[in-house]
């Protein structure tokens, strides 16, 4: 319970009218978004004083009111690390002469990216990401990578979550450090088969990649071209290499279409050629294999996706060589010289599906082999490795109770070899815990895929907290995977669940699509019959489920506690998406014009507005009573801006009708992603988990 001598922050109250299709809001924390926000991105110090004294007494409220749970946090943090091999090393992937591995060492935040030369396994250090951090209060780095003549190291640098890149760029033939030579760039860049060009994403006022440049290294920065640039708002712009090394491709697309671009890898210089104009609601990305392109693509009422191959010279005409069953849907897809490999999702679990590549030049129909795995509930990896002529197939296996394994497999002899297993140096017996596939029953009586752990030695007789988790939003499953950090409540007696709600993928695309747009409610529908589900089968408790969720699958968190408020002990809702509405009005911000592809555009439908006004939590808060809760925001997050938590936590401090715990931690230096540092990340778990434990009264 809330302690009454400790005041929460009570935001002033300026009413502003928005008037839209005959309808009148009243929002009274509008103050609370920065007038100045896209200046604010790159440069935090432009936040209004006003603004920034509130987050602060937030941010001091927070602290007061867990400050009798320092202890615990502690106690939860050294568990968390000790489940960590701090001295740890990734399997090295050989790229031609050399090996390129990752390392950390003990008690180091960041990992240490190396290579050896083959001939005679001598290391060299690429970039130790810890020195780069020194002095710095959040650094994340992105697509290290290097030249194909091995001569160059390049990587992305963020050292404040705004998501504006500088691209780094060191000779290894020189003892000079990385240095500085972009900035304000998307993460994504690769190189010409030269090793001279760079190919980079600029990112537009709007915080939106949409122009390609080509840099020569010859030339200065400004001396760089203009490749393509995107004129349409709603969508993205994207840069990778096929596997092959054939082809650059500018990837255009937005949630429901996307479009290809192809440049020659060993041709720079030349214009970037469309492969097949964007189509609405066709999907495709595509690989280079035997001198064909090989297409992932929904075209000709593929819903659930196939493969199909093209000449380079006639990109546009596609002839089919695999389309799975009805009930199967093709996720992703790797190529080889002499395989095709696929991932494949079928009732709610991935399967691995290989098949040799002679078809692909014969454009013949194909037919799969699977790798097959035991466990009910399990999640696998395809790891993509740097040689694209090899028979080797990486990936990584594990379960909620068994760690992550790496294997390589032989797809010429179908056999395994296990390169790795995670360690937990405080130990795991996984023969102490359970895993189980459970379905609940929609509204509308669909299925939905829930995945749990626990304790063997958990009672089942409804006694139990739980934990349960869900995203459902823009066609990502969630997996049902290995995660140490989890074990701290398991091993406390919670039981943890995933549910499997529509918005994702996991049982094909129609598990996605009828998840948005004006049936965006059938994945709150669905997480609320997971608790209800949960509850029937005496997992738990009716108030016993404490709920989680981040960004657009905080808007589940919302939603629930706007609605099923009873069901729930506690919510953690990390970044969210809960202003909806608002948002999705305001054609100024970065990700509106190409999220109405996912929600709708509520400014030219009358009815989407209505309808999404009807599910927006933030409109939706009512004088009721709520659980307790802990909501997070980053200050420089340009994907959920930091002012959506901010309001509706002000919102609910001003409705609600109880004394449950309500926190809004605001990371004052970071953006969307959580902590870039590990042990950085492990301490903000042990803070989530102690808030969990103290809302249900417990002190270890």
């Amino acid at each position: 319970m809330q302690k009454k001598h400790l005041s929460a922050p009570i935001a002033k109250r300026e009413p502003t009218e928005i008037r839209m299709h005959d309808d009148v809001r009243v929002d009274e924390y509008d103050w609370l978004r920065s007038r100045c926000w896209q200046e604010m991105l790159s440069d935090s110090t432009r936040l209004e004083p006003e603004i920034r004294r509130y987050l602060e007494e937030e941010n001091t409220y927070t602290e007061a009111v867990m400050a009798d749970s320092e202890g615990l946090q502690q106690t939860l943090y050294e568990e968390l690390k000790g489940r960590i091999k701090e001295d740890d090393m990734s399997i090295p992937d050989k790229d031609g002469d050399y090996e390129y591995y990752r390392s950390y060492h003990e008690g180091e935040q960041h990992p240490i990216y190396c290579r050896r030369l083959l001939a005679d396994q001598s290391e060299e250090v690429l970039l130790d990401v810890n020195q780069v951090a020194q002095g710095k209060a959040y650094l994340r780095i992105e697509n290290f990578s290097h030249s194909p003549d091995h001569r160059y190291i390049s990587y992305c640098a963020d050292d404040n979550g705004s998501e504006y890149f500088t691209l780094y760029l060191r000779d290894t033939h020189t003892d000079t450090p990385a240095q500085p030579l972009l900035k304000n760039l998307h993460g994504d860049f690769v190189w010409s088969a030269d090793s001279r060009h760079i190919f980079y994403l600029k990112l537009n006022e709007a915080h939106r990649p949409d122009t390609v440049f080509r840099y020569c290294l010859d030339d200065t920065p400004q001396q760089a071209e203009v490749v393509y640039k995107e004129a349409d708002p709603g969508f993205f712009v994207n840069l990778y290499k096929t596997r092959s090394g054939r082809f650059i491709v500018v990837f255009c697309y937005d949630h429901s279409t996307s479009e290809a671009w192809l440049i020659p890898s060993d041709a720079p210089d030349e214009a970037p050629r469309v492969m097949r104009p964007r189509e609405l609601n066709v999907k495709y990305i595509t690989e280079e294999c035997r001198g064909k392109l090989v297409i992932h693509n929904n075209s000709a009422g593929a819903e659930n996706f196939k493969l199909s191959v093209a000449d380079p010279e006639k990109p546009a005409v596609w002839h089919d060589i695999y389309v799975p069953k009805p009930d199967v849907l093709l996720e992703e897809f790797m190529v080889f010289k002499d395989y095709l490999v696929c991932i494949e999702q079928q009732d709610a679990l991935p399967h691995i599906s290989l098949t040799p590549s002679a078809v692909v030049e014969r454009q013949e129909p194909l037919e799969t082999q699977r790798v097959a795995f035991d466990e009910p509930c399990y999640q696998v990896n395809l790891i993509k490795t740097f040689e694209y002529d090899s028979k080797l197939l990486r990936f990584q296996y594990s379960s909620l109770k068994t760690p992550r394994h790496v294997y390589d497999y032989d797809m010429q002899n179908h056999s395994r070899n296990l390169r790795k297993v995670q360690q937990i140096p405080s130990g795991h017996d996984v023969g102490r815990y359970s895993t189980q596939r459970l379905w609940a029953r929609g509204e509308d009586d669909v299925a939905i895929p829930i995945s749990v752990l626990h304790l063997k030695s958990t009672r089942l007789d409804g006694s139990a907290p739980l934990l349960l988790y869900a995203y459902g939003a823009y066609g990502h499953s969630m997996p049902a995977s290995f995660l140490t950090t989890r074990l701290s409540l398991v091993n406390r007696g919670f039981i943890y669940a995933i549910a499997h709600v529509r918005g994702g993928m996991e049982k094909g695309y129609a598990w996605y699509h009828t998840a948005k747009f004006n049936q965006k409610k059938n994945t709150f529908h669905d997480f609320i019959a997971c608790a209800e589900c949960l509850v029937d089968k005496k997992l738990s408790y009716r108030g016993g489920i404490a709920i989680q969720g981040a960004s657009a699958g905080g808007m589940n968190i919302g939603y629930a506690v706007n609605t099923a408020a009873d069901l729930f002990k506690a919510a953690i809702a990390e970044v969210p998406f809960v202003d909806v509405l608002n948002t999705m009005c305001d054609a100024d911000l970065p990700l509106t014009p190409p999220e109405w592809q996912e929600w709708g555009n509520p400014i030219d439908d009358h009815e989407l507005y209505r309808y999404m006004k009807s599910y927006s939590p933030y409109d939706q808060v009512k004088p009721r009573r709520y659980p307790n809760m802990l909501v997070t925001a980053g200050l420089n997050d340009p994907r959920v801006s930091y002012w959506e938590p901010t309001k509706w936590v002000a919102k609910l401090r001003a409705c609600k009708e109880d004394d449950n715990y309500l926190l809004l931690k605001v990371n004052m230096g970071k953006g969307h992603s959580t902590e870039a540092g590990r042990f950085d990340q492990l301490k903000e778990l042990a803070f989530q988990y102690a808030f969990l434990l103290k809302s249900f009264g417990k002190s270890g």
